[in-house]
């Protein structure tokens, strides 16, 4: 299976690609080139309700992932994301454990986060969204996320490889993924916002 491009521009499909997995014909992917995800410009943040007077900030300090694209047929394939649980930081070790165990993130049940994608639509040449499954604690749920292409081009300097940069961003509710703990009350709320920021590489 194949996707068209989601954005009428053909760069911007290839920075919704970050996001796309789906899986293509050997032969077709014969003419599709590969990116990766720079781990050294890529960021997966979230924030989270804290009993309403502010949200908690936090990363995953390790992100990977990569996927196929083939710029003249405007055709993407192979494509996953993946995000170690075990990388999360919140600037407070006490409260990372607590995220790692079962209340929250739940490491021991499934030790990576993984996205991939299904679908897209276009708003603008730059502008789009992308409706795919986010795979945590052992469940998977729909993730829709609004994608930005920022910019597209030879890397200015040291590898000069061609570059990809995009902005996400989306939410997900966590009791979709079984997590429920301090739901009650108010304490600790629901809905997570997602914020990510990535450069994909040509590979070489």
């Amino acid at each position: 299976m194949t996707f068209k491009t989601i954005f009428a521009h053909p760069r911007a499909a290839a920075a919704i690609a970050l996001m796309l997995g789906s899986a293509v014909p050997m032969a077709a992917q014969a003419e599709m080139s590969r990116y990766e995800l720079d781990p050294d410009h890529t960021v997966v943040a979230f924030m989270i309700d804290h009993i309403g007077y502010a949200k908690v900030l936090g990363q995953f300090t390790e992100v990977s992932g990569h996927f196929m694209y083939d710029a003249e047929a405007r055709e993407l394939g192979e494509v996953r994301v993946r995000v170690p649980i075990a990388s999360v930081e919140t600037f407070n070790d006490p409260r990372d454990q607590h995220i790692l165990s079962e209340d929250f993130l739940w490491a021991d049940q499934q030790p990576e986060m993984v996205f991939t994608a299904d679908g897209g639509d276009p708003d603008t040449d730059t502008t789009g969204t992308v409706t795919g499954t986010l795979s945590l604690r052992g469940v998977e749920a729909p993730l829709t996320l609004a994608v930005t292409l920022n910019k597209v081009g030879a890397y200015p300097f040291g590898h000069g490889r061609e570059t990809v940069g995009i902005s996400a961003r989306g939410s997900v509710l966590r009791s979709d993924f079984g997590s429920t703990y301090a739901l009650g009350g108010g304490i600790v709320g629901d809905e997570v916002e997602i914020i990510i920021e990535a450069e994909g590489l040509a590979a070489e």
